[in-house]
């Protein structure tokens, strides 16, 4: 009974956020038309990228989820984003710039999740190869040493990814709360009111990476647990 109850537990955990932020999205995506006058997210967007000096910053839609790519120096936005005109669309659109700011500005933060990213790429394969190759290894050299040297291996390479979901934290909070909310602010961008349901938004923005970040420590503790049996 007590694992069941601290299974629910982790498993809400988990998904509650997820859910959470799928709620606030759709509901704040309604009216749909309530910024038709002022423009859609990508034309919030490309203002406020020019506002800022960026004009190299490209503004495109995509299906592929809301997202910043400093490969290519571009907002990118779903179609509901890109095209709407809901309080939802030109928030998260303020949030995408926010990234492209601290690209622009040379953030230490932001630097260290791209560099991160990368060798986590890198990582998630090694981790894949060395945990599937690790029986492999232990029957053809029969010395419990090697498997669990390969083991050891893979979980430190599983690590990479957790770290970079736990800087991505902080990198995504200071994009809502540091650039997207003072810029609709003082640019007064929103209608009277929006702005604390705006905040909602940018949360759920900010915590879109919440979900992920506990599911990657859930699965390096899971494989920490069996390397210590």
């Amino acid at each position: 009974m007590v694992w069941i109850i601290i299974l629910l537990i982790i498993t809400l955990c988990v998904f509650l956020p997820g859910m959470w932020v799928k709620h606030v999205m759709e509901k704040y995506a309604q009216p749909a038309d309530r910024y038709r006058k002022q423009g859609s997210g990508g034309e919030l967007a490309r203002h406020l990228l020019d506002s800022y000096g960026l004009g190299d910053v490209q503004v495109e839609e995509t299906s592929d989820g809301d997202h910043y790519d400093p490969t290519a120096k571009a907002v990118r936005l779903t179609p509901k984003n890109y095209s709407g005109y809901s309080l939802t669309a030109v928030t998260v659109a303020a949030h995408e710039v926010g990234h492209a700011i601290q690209d622009s500005r040379g953030e230490s933060l932001f630097l260290a999740r791209q560099n991160l990213v990368k060798a986590a790429m890198v990582g998630e394969r090694l981790a894949g190869i060395m945990l599937v190759a690790a029986p492999l290894i232990l029957l053809l050299t029969r010395l419990p040493q090697a498997g669990a040297l390969t083991i050891v291996i893979g979980i430190v390479s599983m690590a990479l990814s957790t770290l970079v979901h736990l800087i991505t934290l902080p990198v995504e909070f200071d994009a809502s709360y540091g650039k997207a909310l003072p810029l609709l602010e003082k640019g007064e961008y929103l209608h009277d009111g929006d702005l604390k349901h705006a905040e909602k938004i940018l949360k759920a923005a900010a915590l879109t990476y919440v979900a992920a970040s506990l599911t990657s420590l859930l699965n390096l503790g899971r494989w920490i647990a069996v390397l210590r049996r």
